[in-house]
This record gives C-alpha cells, structure tokens and sequence, in this order.
C-alpha cells in the first residue's frame, strides 16, 4: 500500500467534501488515515494457506468450534465498517489446526474490503481446503453501518450469514449440535 499517494487522495477528499485540508484539526487527519488503512486492508498482504500449519488429529473426531471471535471489516460497497462475531467448527478427518488460527482466519478476510456473505464463505472454503474435514461450519452475525447511518437507517438489524460443508450440510443433528452450541 502506498502511504503517501493515499495521503494526497484522503486530502483531495477532505477538500471535496466541503472543508479546510489547512485547518488544525485536519492537518495530520491524511497521513492518520493512511496509517489506519495499513491496518484496515492488512489482510491483502497475508495468504491464510501459508500462516496456517497442519497436525495429525492423533484420534480426536468430534467437533472443534471457536466462537465469539470479534472482528470489524469494512464494506466494499460504502466503504463504512460492519462489525460482529465469527462462529467457526469443523469435525477433523486426519489433520487439525492451531486452535488460534481460527480467529487469525476471520482477521485476515475481516482485513479487506468485503461483503459479509463472502467472507463467511472463504473461511469455511479455507478450512475445507487445508484440513479435508469431515466438516465445516461458519456462522457470522455483523451489524452493518452502512445500513445504520444511510439508507434504511435501520439501528437495530443484524445480519446472520452462515456456510456449512459435509457433515454439517448431509447431517441435520451435527448442524444443530454446532447451532445450539455456538448461543451458549
């Protein structure tokens, strides 16, 4: 990410809208803002195939869920933040991962432009790839400014997205047990 040529265009854009580049509490605002893209977008830089290490399941088959993992990402359509939690589970096969890059998975795609539907998807879909589960399941649940500060103005919609693979797709019990276990 160039830092400076998006200096000059969150400049250009605080002219636009109406104001002062040259006034006190905007002078630094252009190279805050870039710092806080390097941030925002950061998950453009990271390949979750590459972060993510495998191990041997040494015999453990049944659920693994990582719930209530907080994130923000923002918007492609606006540009404005959506913000919520990430329920993940999956039944390993041969292979399991870190429990901690559960969370590092919704990081790095909450870290682009996105839409929520998306993201849910490919982290479900990176999970099947890396692991050859028996199966996955992804639950996100993100309030969206974009719909709170414009357009239906809507304070309190939430959004609910979900993606299931094998077992939690074939086995109506196994999605029901992840279900009931990620509201507790």
């Amino acid at each position: 990410m160039d830092g400076k040529k998006i200096e000059k265009l969150i400049k250009e854009l605080i002219v636009e809208v109406g104001e002062d580049a040259k006034r006190e509490g905007l002078i630094g605002t252009p190279v805050r803002v870039a710092k806080s893209y390097n941030k925002l977008f950061g998950g453009y830089g990271e390949d979750p195939k590459k972060l993510i290490k495998v191990f041997d399941n040494e015999g453990y088959d049944e659920m693994i869920i990582a719930k209530d993992i907080d994130f923000y990402s923002t918007c492609e359509h606006h540009m404005l933040p959506f913000i919520g939690k990430a329920y993940i589970g999956y039944i390993p096969d041969n292979k399991i991962i870190g429990l901690s890059k559960l969370p590092r998975l919704v990081e790095i795609f909450s870290r682009r432009l996105q839409n929520q539907e998306r993201m849910t998807k490919q982290i479900a879909d990176t999970l099947n790839s890396l692991l050859k589960p028996r199966g996955v399941g992804v639950v996100i649940i993100a309030e969206h400014l974009c719909m709170k500060a414009r357009g239906v103005e809507k304070q309190n919609c939430v959004i609910s997205t979900s993606s299931f693979t094998g077992l939690f797709i074939k086995n109506l019990n196994t999605r029901a047990e992840f279900l009931n276990l990620i509201k507790n």
